[in-house]
């Protein structure tokens, strides 16, 4: 084996914490605004 279970193990959990696929979470605010303008244009 090339690299330690410990290693792999931490290497995968760091990448696991630090991902962000959807980017920033709106708050709730920001949604009821959203949701609220397009009640307005319809």
């Amino acid at each position: 084996m090339t690299t330690s279970k410990n290693r792999r193990e931490n290497a995968w959990n760091q990448r696991k914490h630090t991902q962000q696929p959807h980017g920033k979470v709106k708050s709730l605010d920001e949604l009821s605004q959203e949701t609220d303008g397009s009640k307005a244009k319809e």
